[in-house]
């Protein structure tokens, strides 16, 4: 249509005078003209076909972008799944010894359970949010905007890894300063 349009606006400025004192009829070429208007059908072509480029490589753009966002997704969500391993493996071994150690009082068992019990309660909510983000209809969102909260669930995934650590470490120094402090306490002191 706006081809149509062009041709048909340059036929009509062929056609009227360059200066108004002109007399007689103008002489125009037949070939000339059918050479113009060929050509600019031609770059009509050209033009319709670089805007169905255009469009196709926006279009390849985003495709690109989308499986950009879910490769980070994939790592993002790998991630905060070994961090869960690593807090189950804490949970099975290092707190097993922790519990059954003899320096640890009866009092204190259960502070020492509610406190890793609360980082695992946190793993779990955060791998139930991670379930529902990924699910194509949640919330509406694009591929960037889970990416984005996955990312941020990925550093408190590693932030619980971090303080189930320090805790794990903390405890283990309890256990050893008073197996220590029973050592020094109960030696023989017949020298």
């Amino acid at each position: 249509m706006k081809t149509k349009i062009l041709i048909v606006a340059t036929v009509i400025i062929l056609f009227l005078p360059t200066r108004a004192a002109c007399q007689g009829m103008p002489v125009y070429d037949n070939t000339n003209f059918v050479s113009l208007v060929k050509s600019l059908v031609e770059s009509a072509k050209q033009t319709s076909n670089l805007v169905k480029t255009v469009k196709f490589l926006k279009n390849q753009k985003e495709n690109l972008e989308k499986v950009n966002n879910v490769v980070k997704q994939l790592k993002a969500v790998q991630e905060i799944g070994q961090n869960n391993q690593r807090l189950i493996n804490v949970m099975q071994n290092d707190l097993q010894d922790i519990l059954n150690s003899p320096y640890i009082k009866p009092d204190e068992i259960n502070r020492v359970t509610e406190s890793f019990n609360s980082i695992i309660d946190n793993s779990l909510e955060t791998m139930d949010f991670i379930d529902q983000v990924l699910s194509s209809d949640y919330l509406k969102m694009s591929d960037a905007d889970r990416a984005e909260i996955l990312k941020q669930k990925e550093m408190e995934s590693k932030e619980m890894v971090s303080n189930i650590r320090v805790k794990t470490k903390r405890y283990r120094e309890i256990i050893s300063f008073r197996k220590m402090q029973d050592k020094i306490n109960n030696r023989e002191t017949g020298y």
